[in-house]
């Protein structure tokens, strides 16, 4: 009977390990799981610099061959989530580096799912500052869903450009 109870606390501890490594290891997935879908998020600070970015390349480039690379998808202004938005102060789209179809379009009436104002909200914003950070809820192009938005948006002569993070 000893031997039998033995080899019984034998079994019983070899589970209790096992099951132990197993969490652990449960653990070092989701953790790296969620670093990984981190990583493919920008952050406030790329959005930041992504503007910086953008005036530099329209300062140095000038206004139609900005435009023209800020709504091109796969140029140097889109990173995983993070791409550039331009605007003028009346409302209009002028480049929209995830949807260009919008190019062109009056903004003024748009509004986000809990009904405010998107363009008008940021007119607002960047009539009293030239920089701010804008919140709101927009489609993630990425996602498909609707999602929080950090935008940061700089004003420069009778344009704006911004780039937001999704949160």
């Amino acid at each position: 009977m000893r031997n039998y109870l033995c080899r019984y606390e034998y079994k019983e501890e070899r589970v209790k390990r096992l099951t132990a490594l197993l969490g652990v290891l449960i653990l070092v997935l989701a953790l790296g799981l969620s670093a990984a879908l981190a990583a493919d998020k920008g952050t406030k600070e790329e959005a930041v610099a992504m503007v910086n970015k953008a005036v530099a390349f329209l300062k140095a480039n000038g206004r139609d061959q900005a435009l023209a690379e800020f709504n091109n998808p796969k140029g140097q202004f889109v990173d995983r989530d993070l791409y550039v938005i331009v605007g003028d102060m009346q409302g209009k789209c002028l480049a929209h580096g995830a949807m260009p179809e919008l190019a062109g379009k009056d903004m003024m009436e748009v509004r986000d799912i809990d009904g405010n104002f998107i363009t008008k909200d940021r007119l607002k914003l960047l009539e009293k500052s030239n920089t701010a950070w804008q919140t709101y809820k927009y489609p993630n192009p990425a996602t498909k869903k609707i999602e929080t938005k950090s935008m940061y948006l700089e004003r420069v002569g009778d344009i704006y450009i911004g780039v937001g993070v999704y949160q």
